[in-house]
């Protein structure tokens, strides 16, 4: 089950980023389940990764080499998170970077892995090393469709977006490909997600791009409140289109943070769309709110709420779930006499209990449709925020009970 079409869009190639995809029968037999990145010398990559104290070795050596050197190559495979492995995860990590590397031609700290899967087993180094040549002969800058479905793990679809801008008369290309359906709340970015513009961006600017749009995009997606060991988002920037450096004061900036903007949400919604067993796609708008945390304890506390969640997978417009959900999200002071809850374009709360105007039949009609907004107007400031969630079905239940038979 998902939510909408998703379809994969046309992708336009990255300059300076090519794929290569192979198979090395991590966990199936001729899935392709090897994805490399290859980027043109003087790419720049700012990376975010999984604030979980459990990180996976992976992010670990991601993190050690991206302080060390300028990647030249991304390494992903799935069907195992080489989490939760000690010291032998380390090593193994390492001895798939060195084989790319010697393959390659490059530094062992020019190589960054990614790993995604089953929690607790062994990498299959030999497996992955034996995949490698395959990847690297079959490089191209046009396998981003393939690359999209090779990253998956429970996802039932691929997930991309790709977008142009022009920049003071020069074209900018933005393309990027996410992976993630269950153990979902990011605390950093996504469970996997790789952005890629042919912009070339300063080393500061492209670190505060990749902070911001991973603060608005990823971190404001949940599925069921668990944060991964793996979660990594990285944003390349090849260089190699035509146009001036953009730093923080370049005055392309805000068209680009745009784009980026754009693609980073697209990946991130689709994250939420293909949730395990979603039928639906929630936005929990919380306005009126005095500070960002506020604001997103009371998001998060509706969004994770298996009850409010439950109900929205029945269709059953029991807005009482969410009322008790806002209350309990630990807002001082709260005055529930002047808040208002409203699903879709129906008011349900207002002073203090339902509101005059509402029926059943109109909480039914909007409970019935498979996009819904939930906005709460807490209505003791100014700030806002906004999450992306979807409900629980029974098929969620099923894919995690079933997920390493």
């Amino acid at each position: 089950m998902a939510v909408g079409p998703g379809t994969l869009p046309e992708f336009f190639p990255v300059a300076g980023v090519k794929l290569g995809i192979a198979s090395a029968g991590i966990k199936k037999p001729g899935r392709k389940d090897i994805v490399v990145f290859e980027l043109a010398p003087g790419s720049r990559v700012a990376g975010l990764f999984t604030r979980n104290q459990f990180c996976a070795a992976p992010v670990t050596l991601s993190r050690k080499h991206l302080a060390e050197k300028t990647p030249r190559y991304l390494l992903i495979n799935t069907g195992n998170a080489n989490a939760g492995t000690g010291k032998r995860g380390m090593d193994d990590a390492l001895a798939c970077c060195q084989a790319l590397a010697q393959q390659a031609g490059v530094s062992v700290a020019e190589v960054l892995p990614y790993s995604t899967g089953v929690i607790g087993e062994p990498l299959p180094v030999q497996k992955i090393v034996g995949a490698l040549p395959e990847a690297l002969t079959s490089i191209a800058d046009n396998r981003w469709a393939e690359a999209a479905s090779g990253i998956m793990t429970t996802d039932t679809r691929p997930k991309g977006a790709s977008v142009q801008v022009d920049l003071g008369g020069h074209t900018v290309t933005v393309s990027g490909i996410s992976k993630g359906a269950g153990m979902i709340r990011p605390n950093m970015a996504t469970m996997l997600g790789f952005i890629a513009t042919d912009a070339r961006i300063a080393p500061d600017a492209l670190q505060t791009l990749a902070s911001e749009l991973g603060e608005q995009s990823f971190n404001r997606i949940t599925i069921d409140g668990d944060t991964s060991t793996n979660d990594a988002c990285t944003l390349i920037a090849s260089g190699q289109y035509s146009g001036p450096e953009i730093t923080l004061d370049s005055p392309q900036l805000p068209a680009l943070r745009n784009a980026l903007k754009q693609v980073y949400l697209d990946l991130a919604h689709a994250i939420v769309r293909d949730g395990e067993g979603a039928t639906k796609f929630i936005t929990i708008h919380v306005s009126g709110a005095s500070a960002q945390q506020e604001a997103l304890d009371v998001a998060y506390t509706v969004a994770h709420s298996p009850l409010v969640k439950t109900a929205l997978f029945a269709s059953d417009p029991n807005w009482g779930r969410i009322l008790a959900a806002v209350g309990r999200a630990g807002v001082v002071d709260l005055d529930v006499s002047a808040l208002e809850i409203h699903l879709g374009d129906v008011c349900l709360v207002r002073d203090g209990g339902r509101a005059e105007d509402y029926s059943e039949a109109r909480g039914q009609a909007v409970m019935d449709q498979e996009e819904i907004t939930i906005a709460i107007d807490l209505k003791r400031g100014e700030v806002s925020e906004t999450v992306w969630t979807c409900d629980f079905s029974h098929e969620y239940v099923t894919i995690n009970a079933d997920y390493r038979s």
